[in-house]
């Protein structure tokens, strides 16, 4: 699966659109401290994506949205490919990774990370669904009257969605170890 954190802010849909007079219309968004943290991770398989929402973008929300992966693909291998937040490598989500796959070897290990290249997010397919989400929601601005409204239409894009595109099948999968 490639993971990834999104941060929904007020400003995602602020911005103007030019009315027949040809003159600037704002598009205001009010309380503009809003702000909501999601975590998405797309199974490379089935182009299933599941999304969840919390407080933060930080070790203790990775490791709850582990959990809910596991809750999901109950007794099966889980392949993270992360970006290389500090969170993804160090604290609470390395003591997790730690508790559960315990003193196993490698490849008996239940949950297996694997970094993306540093400072390379155009390589995570999970960049390019929060792009299609906040385009979804700048196409459908007129509904937008409040950041709950906001939030209900990016949950509605991209909550178990499946996404297939091309950047999703410059990936190949292998069992064996080349």
């Amino acid at each position: 699966m490639f993971l990834d954190e999104c941060h929904l802010l007020h400003g995602d849909l602020t911005g103007y659109i030019w009315g027949q007079s040809e003159r600037r219309i704002e598009v205001p968004i009010t309380n503009k401290k809003d702000r909501q943290t999601y975590f998405g991770a797309l199974n490379y398989e089935s182009k299933q994506f599941h999304v969840q929402s919390y407080p933060s973008g930080d070790g203790k929300s990775t490791v709850k949205f582990i959990k809910h992966l596991q809750n999901k693909y109950k007794k099966r291998k889980i392949i993270l490919i992360v970006e290389g937040a500090s969170y993804h490598k160090h604290g609470e989500f390395r003591d997790f990774l730690s508790s559960v796959n315990s003193d196993k070897e490698p490849s008996y290990w239940s949950i297996t990370c694997i970094l993306f290249a540093p400072n390379s997010p155009q390589q995570n397919p999970v960049e390019d669904i929060w792009l299609q989400a906040k385009n979804f929601l700048r196409k459908y601005w007129y509904l937008c009257r409040s950041f709950k409204i906001v939030k209900f239409l990016f949950e509605f894009f991209t909550k178990e969605h499946k996404f297939d595109f091309p950047k999703i099948r410059q990936y190949t999968y292998t069992e064996k170890i080349i």
